[in-house]
Order: structure tokens, then C-alpha cells, then sequence
């Protein structure tokens, strides 16, 4: 996978390989697409944003596009490159006008 293969502010189920090197299925909503990683969350587990490597995705299974309305918010600050350098974890909540938070 490369940066083409993938949208801001859109929801993917994808084939994921972890730490370990097991294939797992996740579903992530994309923040920001950096040249090499793109900053997501993974929506079944904690609201930590995550640098994921594109090659770290083997496979897309599903896109679903969120509207305007939908968008979860983060600082730009928080998604840029140098703000990442050293991190591959963060713990942000990020919210939703729709939701009201």
C-alpha cells in the first residue's frame, strides 16, 4: 500500500500486521497521510492516534466515506510531521460536532 491507496477522514477495514507479524483485521479512521505513515485511530480499541505505516497494510476490505458532518476533529498541530518523529502512540480524544462534544 502507498499514500494513493488511501483518504483523510475516512473510515477502513483493513488486513493490518502487527508488532508481532500476525495479520489482524482493524478498523481505522484516517487523520492525516504523511509520505511514509498516515496518522489513524483504530475505532475498536482506545482513542490513542496511531502512526501506522502504509506498508504495515496488506490489504483494504472496506472504505466507507464520512461526511462533513461526521469528521472527528484533532488540532492540526497534533497530526503534523514533526509533531510524529519520535512517537508511535498518542492519547487525544477527538470528537465529533454531530455528536455534540
Amino acid at each position: 500500500m502507498n499514500k494513493n491507496s488511501f483518504k483523510e477522514n475516512t473510515r477502513y477495514t483493513i488486513t493490518y500486521r502487527d508488532e508481532t507479524g500476525k495479520l489482524r483485521p482493524e478498523n481505522i479512521y484516517v487523520f492525516k497521510l504523511h509520505d511514509e505513515y498516515m496518522i489513524a485511530r483504530f475505532t475498536d480499541r482506545s482513542a490513542e492516534l496511531c502512526k501506522i505505516p502504509y506498508q504495515n497494510v496488506i490489504k483494504i476490505v472496506k472504505t466507507i466515506e464520512v461526511p462533513p458532518s461526521a469528521q472527528f476533529m484533532v488540532p492540526s498541530e497534533l497530526l503534523s510531521k514533526q509533531n510524529w518523529q519520535d512517537k508511535t502512540c498518542m492519547k487525544v480524544y477527538g470528537s465529533s460536532p454531530r455528536v455534540g462534544k
